[in-house]
């Protein structure tokens, strides 16, 4: 194993076609809270060489607005991001090379699917048994689709799971949200 000074996932970034119709969907789905905007669309699109070689963009491609949201339970950040440019792919699927989907721990499954059609995701599926290792009598999963067509898994796994058994670690199980404290790090002076 190599040393790394690397602790675990900050952000996810997600490019969506518009950043206040996304913003809504993730506060309406889960609560998520917006803590900052990086680019506020009032201050101008970012664009140019510079971007275009820092963010491996086409040129022409400009971004109009970047936001940081937090979900209640923590974890890493959800960074949205939205761009205009001249060549424009659709988002990915499951099938395809790149990161593919997002999943996030709910509680209650049930209700989360619910909460997220609700706030305008497609079900792709009713929720099904999480397989093999990841098996348990209530541990379930489900795949949707996002307003702006990314994929979205939600999962749930009260139940311990089989490769715990044998395992010298355990996944990262987010914690329950704790939205009336800030996460402590101490590495941050207090």
């Amino acid at each position: 194993m190599t040393a790394t000074s690397v602790r675990g996932i900050d952000h996810i970034g997600v490019t969506v076609p518009d950043l206040e119709t996304a913003t809504l969907f993730l506060t309406r789905a889960f609560g998520a809270e917006v803590l900052y905007d990086t680019l506020r669309r009032q201050d101008g699109p970012n664009g140019g060489p510079d971007v275009e070689r820092r963010l491996g963009v086409p040129a022409g491609t400009q971004q109009l607005a970047v936001r940081m949201l937090a979900l209640p339970g923590g974890g890493p950040g959800i960074e949205l991001c939205e761009f205009e440019g001249p060549r424009r792919e659709p988002p990915a699927r499951p099938c395809d090379f790149g990161w593919q989907h997002v999943a996030l721990y709910a509680d209650d499954l049930d209700a989360a699917v619910r909460d997220c059609v609700a706030a305008g995701a497609t079900l792709l599926a009713g929720a099904q048994p999480l397989p093999g290792p990841e098996a348990g009598e209530h541990n379930r999963f489900a795949y949707l689709r996002t307003p702006w067509g990314s994929t979205l898994q939600l999962l749930t796994y009260p139940d311990p799971q089989p490769w715990e058994r044998t395992a010298s670690r355990r996944s990262a199980r987010p914690a329950r949200s704790t939205a009336d404290t800030w996460p402590t790090d101490p590495a941050r002076p207090s």
